[in-house]
């Protein structure tokens, strides 16, 4: 497939370096990055969520109620 495509100047430079260093066309060195990056583990990190104790018990079973809670009732 043929496009065109414009790469950022750090893009670039991976690239002719790449070539230079392994001896590639343009076109070989630009998909061996590319395949390199879809092979890459993806770093998922852990979601962690905080709490912190509010000293209040809220009743959610009713949404009004627990927002009159929160809020106050001159919100509604």
């Amino acid at each position: 497939m043929r496009t065109t495509v414009e790469f950022d100047e750090d893009v670039t430079k991976a690239i002719e370096q790449l070539r230079r260093k392994e001896g590639l066309g343009l076109s070989e060195a630009v998909n061996h990055l590319v395949r390199r990056g879809l092979l890459a583990p993806s770093e998922r990190r852990v979601f962690l969520q905080r709490t912190h104790p509010l000293g209040l018990r809220i009743d959610v079973s009713n949404v009004a109620d627990a927002l009159d809670v929160l809020e106050g009732p001159e919100h509604r």
